[in-house]
């Protein structure tokens, strides 16, 4: 009976060396590669599943090996979801230790300076953050608007261009239109708007938008923002295409003589005045424009196109510099 009992217990012994070391090996080893990975690990993931998601793409070897680590070190319970960015070269201890922090990854998504609603929900659709059509639909509604402080009919013009930092599955359409709005008035209160020449919030950010699109080279805008203001104290006429092109439904990218005569809210070659809302969502060195205009008495603008233009006073010298650089560009396309 002696005899038994020393064999079972050195079985017994030998299995649990064996065990120790078949763990050892597992949670000594680290992952194969260089650099870093990407893992989103969605939100109700049990600890099978993020084996699985880690294992995919080669962090860890998804066993038994990792339910039991999980298990016994506490970590199991504790696991966060979101996206991670992940180190090649971890063990499966370290990998789960990442995934505890809760330190997920941010995107940087840029969004240009001049982009109308739609081209902005196109950025934020292609980098798979929203639903366009969700997007537009709440961006265009005015009782949404209002709810941020924009008592307009939509939201052109107050989602500011910038560069955001989001994390996978913490934004929505609503959560990402909520924070450019929320950068919009921040950036505004920035500004001087004591200066605003008698123009309300919106017509400023209506003639930012305007100048943002006007603006080839970024010093003339300050003075392309002065031409705008001198047509408006003289009841003149904006005469801006890119106004009337914002009229325009399903715009071809060629204006025409027909486009500028005809009658819409944008067609400032019709229309006396600010047309009714912005064209774009400005950036803020538009909007300092309009509040810190050059000092001129120039009426009119014609692109070089080169990019800049040449400012005149009187309709006279901006029929001649219309007829040179016209005239050139016509030659330069043939």
């Amino acid at each position: 009976m002696r005899n038994f009992f020393f064999c079972a217990a050195g079985a017994l012994g030998v299995v649990v060396v064996a065990i120790s070391i078949w763990i050892w090996s597992y949670v000594s080893t680290t992952s194969p590669g260089k650099g870093t990975v990407l893992v989103e690990v969605p939100k109700g993931s049990g600890v099978r599943t993020i084996g699985s998601l880690l294992a995919e793409k080669q962090l860890v070897r998804n066993d038994l090996r990792f339910l039991l680590l999980a298990r016994f070190s506490g970590i199991g319970n504790r696991l966060k979801a979101g996206e991670y960015e992940i180190a090649y070269g971890l063990t499966p201890l370290e990998v789960l230790q990442v995934l505890e922090s809760g330190k997920i990854y941010y995107h940087s998504v840029t969004v240009p300076e001049g982009l109308t609603l739609v081209q902005v929900a196109d950025i934020f659709e292609r980098g798979g953050w929203i639903n366009r059509d969700r997007f537009l639909a709440l961006a265009n509604d005015s009782l949404f608007a209002e709810s941020l402080g924009v008592r307009r009919k939509n939201l052109e013009g107050y989602l500011f261009p910038d560069t955001y930092f989001l994390a996978r599955g913490a934004k929505d359409e609503k959560a990402i239109i909520k924070t450019m709005v929320k950068r919009f008035f921040e950036v505004m209160d920035t500004l001087p708007l004591e200066n605003q020449e008698r123009l309300d919030q919106h017509q400023l950010l209506t003639l930012a938008s305007i100048i943002e699109k006007e603006t080839g080279a970024a010093e003339e805008r300050p003075l392309i923002a002065r031409v705008f203001l001198n047509r408006l104290a003289r009841n003149m006429r904006l005469q801006s295409d890119p106004t009337v092109i914002y009229g325009i439904i399903d715009f071809n990218g060629n204006i025409t003589k027909t486009d500028l005569r005809t009658l819409t809210p944008y067609n400032t070659y019709m229309i006396k005045g600010l047309p009714p809302g912005p064209i774009c969502n400005p950036g803020r060195e538009s909007i300092k424009a309009v509040l810190e205009p050059a000092e001129s008495d120039a009426l009119f603008f014609v692109s070089k196109n080169d990019g800049t233009h040449i400012f005149s006073k009187t309709l006279r010298e901006h029929s001649r510099a219309v007829r040179k650089y016209q005239k050139k560009a016509k030659r330069e396309n043939k």
